[in-house]
This record gives C-alpha cells, structure tokens and sequence, in this order.
C-alpha cells in the first residue's frame, strides 16, 4: 500500500475497469518516487464507467483488453526463459520447486499488462471530475448501504484497530466498488510478465516472490488467485508484499483470504495497514477551509504545518469563519490553486496517502468517508473552465521552466514537489501569485 511507495501509483496505483480493478502497483504503491506520484494539480483517467467502478488514480488510461491479440512468438520464448532462470531465484529465496512449476505451468506473456503499463497518460482528468465520481450519489448511496449491511463486522473492525470505519468503507468503494470489481487477471502471469518486461523488473520480481509465498502458504487457490492487471488483489486492492506484511486473519479460519465474498480478512486487513501508518482515531482527514485576501501562498506547503488555532490567526478558518478544531499539526492544501477549494490536511490524510500517493485519492477517500456518514459535499468552487494538461503538455511545461531558470530535475510529465515548485518560483518571478498550480494558463505564459 504506499509507503510513499512506487506508486500508484505510480507506478502503482492502475486504472480500474469494470473488467479489472486497479490498474497498477496501486495501492499499495511504492512511493519510491515523490515526484513520480500522480500530479497534485490533476489526475490520470480513470475508469468511472459506473459509479460501482473502482476508482483509482493513475497515470495510464484504462484500455480494454485485447483478448485477441497474438502474441509475437519471440516474445513467448523470451518469457519462457526468463521463466527457467527465474526459476533457481525464486527457489534460493524459500519457494518450493511443486509450487514454482504449479504456478507458472503454461504461463503465458500477457501483451496486454505491457501495453497497459507503457501507455503514457494523455488523457487526464481534473481533480474536480475525479471528485464528482469519487464522491457520487451512488457511490455515496453504496457506501451508506454497505455500513449498514456490515455494521457490525466494521465496529469489531473498528474497536480492534483504532481506525474509524467510515474511511475502510471509502477505501473499499474506491478501490473495488465495495468489493464488485476485484480483479480478473491472473496474478502470477501478470506479475511475471511484468518482472519480464524489465522497465520496473526488479521491483515486479519482488512482488512475484512475495506472490508465490503467498500461494505457498496455503491463503488462497491458485485458481482464485486473481486481482488487477498489475497484481493488486481483493477487496482493497493489496499488492503481495503489502499483503505479506500486513494482511491479517480476522475470521480465525487460519487463512488472509481477501479474495472471497466474505470482505472480513480484507476490511481488516486494511484497517491494520492504516493502523500501522499511524492512523488517528477521530481525526479528521482534511477540513475544507476559506483563505483570506492578501494571503501569503507560499505557506501552503505541506512542509509547513501549524494548530489550526494559529492558522485563524493568518485568517484561515473554517466556511463558517470560526477556527477549525486544534486536532493536530495541519498544512494547507490548495489542489486545485488558488481558485479551487483550500483545505487544512491532517496526520490521516498522510496515512492515507500511504495508501496512494495520489492527491485525488486521499481528498477522494476523505471526503466519500465524510459523505459516507452524513457529511455535506465541497462547498467551494473549482476552476472549471480549466482542462487538466496532457502528457505532452506537462513535459513542455517542465522544459520552459528549466529553460527560464526554474528547474525540475526531472522532465517526465509527472507534476509532483519538484515540478510545484519550480512553479512556485517562476509565478512569483512574474508576480502571479505562487499556489504552484500547473495550469494551462502558466503553460501559455511560459510559452
């Protein structure tokens, strides 16, 4: 789940389709690369056919599944030996040679998972859109039903872990439709196959490792054992070493069974892995806020934190014009600008970022979890007008700043710390004021 892991999120986190879930490494994400992590001004596209969809962010648009596609058969026979020498790795590393050759027997190159994860994001979705799916009647609707449906699985849940049950209930609608879509994909050949392909080898031969253990252990048939096309599995989408680290038995049957109809194992699991990333009993994520006139922008860094008490003091309180309750250090959060709705983010927004480094993710979790028990929609305005910047677009922008003496480090078309605030600085270089939001309308004044 994220650690500030790879993400997916990024190389992580995948795009969920009514024919398969999550669409990478997600959730469990490697947040290896902070600035690799979905744009904090926009999101990729996601798959939000239907409310009932599980709703992902991520950098690559969900493609459907070309089940005939031939695949080259140079292609086959380079798998197939990665598979021979792969096979003395995973059995110095404990895996049993009659689960090796189970697994694997007739494993086949998937063209698909490839494609998939080498499409780049060129169509992307504004952190508001993203927002109206994450947080729609119906998924709200849903997640309303399924509180009551298991109330009382999520309160034992919920007195075991510290966690409050409305935001597993939101994880859960955002990551599998509150456990509709779950995954079709084998595990084991995507995870293969994307171990093969070498763009993130290591990484993926990791998680295959993880995932034949897991299959060794006995938790779940090989048959059943299926998840999204990047090997996110269950209900809430675990990756297999977050699986291995903190999935938990919560039926006693002696297995983590995610996979089943019964979501106990994976609603637990998921509320063990917010408990073990420091998750706050009956804090807040987030509160939106207002912002004064004449504030100064450039304290909205999630490097800069204050009670809530002491932001009042600069003039940022609660819509109400009251200060937001002191329920902890806070840091102001601008997605969308200064034009878009402003919050002040917790300690649970960061664990649930463990979760999907994503912005939107988090901001989409939080604010379903609050609808979820009653709680009213964002009230502020977005810039609408506003269309999020492609893939191309987003490298562009990278370019000019670097050139104009505002550097990146990195030109990748991922607007994570680094790129916001090379836009910080070029913005306040021409008096704008500095909210570090990739904007189309920066893009133009670059140009």
């Amino acid at each position: 789940m994220r650690l500030r892991v790879i993400a997916s999120v990024l190389a992580t986190i995948g795009t969920w389709a009514a024919a398969g879930p999550v669409e990478e490494s997600t959730r469990p994400v490697d947040r290896a690369d902070t600035d690799a992590a979905v744009t904090r001004n926009a999101v990729s596209l996601v798959s939000v056919i239907a409310p009932q969809n599980s709703l992902r962010p991520t950098l690559r648009p969900t493609l459907a599944p070309n089940l005939n596609a031939v695949v080259p058969a140079a292609d086959q026979a380079g798998f197939d030996s990665w598979i021979r020498d792969f096979r003395s790795r995973a059995l110095r590393q404990g895996i049993s040679a009659a689960v090796f050759d189970r697994a694997l027997a007739g494993a086949r190159y998937d063209a698909d998972v490839i494609r998939r994860d080498r499409n780049q994001s060129e169509f992307t979705k504004t952190i508001w859109d993203y927002l109206d799916s994450a947080a729609s009647d119906a998924r709200v609707r849903n997640g309303k039903d399924a509180l009551r449906k298991h109330g009382a699985l999520l309160d034992r849940i919920e007195a075991r872990f510290g966690v409050d049950k409305d935001v597993i209930v939101a994880i859960w609608g955002l990551e599998s439709a509150y456990g509709t879509f779950r995954g079709s994909n084998p595990v084991i050949g995507s995870l293969a196959t994307l171990a093969y392909d070498g763009r993130r080898g290591s990484f993926f031969e990791a998680e295959l490792i993880d995932a034949l253990k897991i299959l060794q252990s006995g938790d779940v048939a090989l048959t059943n054992f299926t998840g999204s096309w990047a090997g996110a599995m269950g209900h809430t989408q675990f990756i297999p070493s977050s699986y291995q680290r903190l999935a938990v038995d919560f039926t006693g049957d002696g297995k983590r069974d995610i996979w089943s109809d019964d979501p106990a194992d994976a609603l637990a699991s998921t509320a063990n892995y917010l408990a073990k990333n420091g998750w706050v009993k009956g804090a807040p994520w987030g509160v939106e806020v207002q912002i004064p006139d004449g504030f100064d922008y450039l304290l909205a860094n999630r490097d800069i934190q204050k009670l809530p008490s002491e932001w009042a003091k600069l003039g940022v309180t609660g819509l109400n014009g009251t200060s937001v309750e002191d329920f902890g250090q806070a840091s102001v959060l601008l997605p969308a600008g200064a034009r878009g709705a402003a919050f002040l983010i917790f300690k649970n927004f960061d664990v649930i970022e463990t979760y999907n480094t994503a912005d939107a993710y988090v901001i989409g979790v939080g604010h379903l979890s609050d609808r979820i028990t009653g709680g009213g929609p964002i009230l502020s305005d977005w810039p609408r007008e506003d269309r999020a910047l492609t893939f191309d677009e987003r490298k562009e922008m990278q370019r000019l700043l670097t050139a104009k003496g505002f550097d990146t480090k990195k030109i990748d078309g991922k607007i994570g710390p680094l790129t916001i605030n090379a836009v910080r600085r070029y913005q306040t270089s021409v008096g704008d004021i500095p909210d570090g939001y990739a904007s189309l309308r920066i893009l133009k004044k670059l140009r």
